[in-house]
């Protein structure tokens, strides 16, 4: 039993890992849950006045810090004064210093999203006339790198813990008792709460070095640490741990009373109050989700919240009672097998939970989608897709194990089995009678060596039965199918669990569609009141000997139609860069066009000019450039831009 059951769990144990360094590795910074919608000045303005202050509008309210907002002047010297301040709804302004000299430059941001998640980004306007700057023009990585990953793995192991705690407890109250004395579904059921228990700990150092610095030497900064458990998301984690501390009694009483109490009223007392309690902390403990993540903001926060602890509540009971049924499939011992009315009671609670998953599910993909074209045009419609396919999957694999489940509990089925153990079971006995009166027959009596070796053959017949039965058990090929079958619905599961947890660190995409659309309006309104010129600063090196340098692109007046471009190539001391060859292509990637090539004219050291560059319609725009400074060596490089 053994031999075959592990090479099946470490098949399960390397899908985990897999799914989970694949999601890991590609996931880049963490999306942001409240998108930029529009700025004051305009990204790739150059106004004739220098403002006194600078103001960014969000998607949602949002939560800053004395560093949040920052200007830079071309120098990379901030010319803000004092922090950012809520100005109105969403709007955030920081004021400038007087008197600011000509040039471009940097509005760099770093905030932490309503609903827990870290925003970063930045972008340029110009003071009079556009001109080189030594920013590079990105802002800070919040909730990416080592430390992005870290959290990442944290929160799928935090919710992984919470199923198999949640899910594992109710699969022994509500589905089959007898197995709270069973040592795997105990270790399992600990294994959770240990999982959800460190996840959390884990969640909280990290939470300060995810939403600003992202460096993981600031993991155990203490003053970081004091500004997280003043948040939303600090307390909320705090709160687990304190339900943790509840959930500890709970599986103490589960797993030590409640096995040693006789069957009666007293046991069925316990049990209705073990289910309220524990059903208290569960839901307790899914409504810490709740309140700090999606649900907590955007349309119908009031509805989204309760419908959201349902939905976890009922993947914890589907999912997690999963894992115990095949926990006890597996290695449950031969004393104590689980029994086929046991598994037709898990049928029914799974079927519920799909049930419910189906309804919440579909509240939830309209609140955070809003239309079908966001299926497919974000990011996260693109994940729900994938999610809703595995469960398809999971269902289907799910009816097979209903169906295994339905012949095992055949009442013919269970006929027969009876009376073939009963013929074993009375052969067997025959076999002791005999055994013992041979025994007698040679003089064992009481008291003497011979009960001794009674006693050892006695013990050594019942390991025999055991394994008897045991092998019977696993020979039944309704028992190895209702296996085989859940164990492929387990490791749907774990797939399943890694695309759940990477949506919810995904922008929803009506947040997503809703900030392109009100970014476009800004745009095209900002246009018709200033100039409209765009600058564009991006470093490069190509490699070689000096081959480093910073390429400058200003296009005016940045609209549909014909445009003027200029291209300006310094070294990183600021000295203008004479390089053999200037490319520029630019690329509208969301209507596939492009990339479309424009080839500037030289007119001075460093310097070279196109006009007439023809801009087809407005959109994202990614603008690439190559330069080549000497025969072999070139790198291209490239931004995006609104245009239009």
């Amino acid at each position: 039993m053994t031999r075959t059951t592990t090479p099946r769990l470490r098949i399960l144990l390397l899908l985990f890992i897999a799914v989970t360094g694949a999601l890991l590795a590609g996931a880049g910074p963490a999306s942001a849950h409240a998108a930029l919608t529009g700025s004051d000045p305009a990204q790739g303005v150059v106004a004739d006045e220098a403002p006194t202050q600078v103001s960014l509008t969000f998607s949602e309210k949002v939560a800053m810090n004395g560093d949040s907002l920052r200007v830079l002047d071309p120098r990379g010297k901030p010319v803000q004064t004092g922090s950012a301040v809520n100005v109105s709804g969403t709007t955030y302004a920081v004021q400038l210093k007087s008197g600011l000299a000509k040039g471009t430059y940097t509005v760099t941001y770093q905030v932490v999203s309503a609903d827990s998640h870290p925003v970063a980004g930045a972008y340029t306007f110009s003071v009079g006339a556009p001109s080189p700057t030594v920013v590079s023009g990105t802002g800070p990585v919040a909730g990416g790198g080592v430390v992005g990953g870290l959290y990442a793995f944290g929160r799928y192991v935090s919710y992984a813990g919470f199923i198999v705690l949640a899910g594992g407890a109710a699969f022994v109250l509500a589905c089959w008792q007898r197995g709270a004395g069973v040592r795997p579904l105990q270790r399992l059921v600990v294994g959770g709460w240990v999982a959800l228990t460190a996840a959390t700990l884990w969640l909280l150092l990290l939470r300060g070095a995810y939403t600003t610095s992202g460096k993981f030497a600031d993991v155990f900064d203490l003053d970081l640490l004091g500004q997280v458990l003043q948040t939303k998301t600090g307390a909320a984690l705090v709160s687990r741990l304190l339900l943790l501390a509840a959930a500890a009694l709970f599986v103490a009483v589960l797993f030590g009373a409640y096995t040693r109490r006789e069957e009666g009223q007293d046991k069925r007392d316990l049990t209705f109050g073990l289910a309220i309690g524990g059903g208290v902390v569960a839901a307790g403990l899914a409504a810490g989700w709740a309140m700090a993540e999606h649900a907590s903001t955007g349309l119908q926060p009031g509805l989204a919240m309760p419908v959201d602890v349902v939905h976890l509540l009922a993947v914890a009971a589907w999912l997690g009672g999963l894992t115990a049924l095949l926990t006890a499939l597996y290695r449950a011992p031969a004393e104590t097998p689980v029994e086929a009315a046991a598994v037709r009671r898990f049928s029914r609670v799974a079927f519920g939970s799909v049930v419910a998953l189906v309804v919440t599910g579909v509240y939830q993909s309209w609140r955070q989608l809003g239309s079908w074209s966001a299926f497919t045009a974000t990011r996260y419609g693109q994940l729900l897709l994938v999610k809703i396919a595995l469960v398809a999957v999971l269902v289907g694999i799910a009816a097979v194990s209903r169906r295994w489940t339905g012949r095992l509990t055949d009442p013919a089925v269970r006929a027969g089995k009876t009376r073939k153990a009963q013929t074993q079971a009375q052969a067997r006995k025959e076999q002791a009678v005999a055994s013992q009166a041979a025994r007698g027959g040679r003089g064992g009596g009481p008291g003497t060596a011979g009960s001794g070796r009674a006693a050892q053959l006695a013990r050594q017949r019942a390991a025999v039965d055991a394994a008897r039965e045991k092998r019977l058990r696993d020979a039944d090929p309704n028992r190895f199918g209702l296996r085989r079958s859940v164990l492929a619905e387990a490791g749907v599961a774990l797939v399943l669990l890694a695309v759940t947890t990477a949506l919810t660190q995904t922008e929803p995409g009506r947040t997503e569609q809703e900030a392109k659309a009100a970014a476009s309006a800004s745009t095209g309104s900002d246009s018709s009141a200033t100039s409209g010129a765009l600058t564009l600063d991006m470093p490069f090196d190509t490699g070689g000997t000096d081959g480093k340098g910073v390429v400058s692109i200003d296009l005016d007046p940045a609209r549909v139609g014909g445009n003027e471009m200029h291209v300006y190539v310094q070294r990183p001391n600021g000295r203008a860069f004479d390089v053999p060859e200037v490319k520029v292509a630019l690329t509208l990637e969301a209507k596939k066009i492009g990339p479309l090539p424009v080839n500037p004219d030289h007119l001075a050291t460093g310097h070279w000019s196109a006009n007439g560059v023809q801009i087809p319609m407005s959109g994202d725009w990614k603008i690439a450039v190559t330069v080549r400074t000497s025969d072999i060596d070139q790198v291209t490089v490239s931004k995006n831009a609104q245009i239009g």
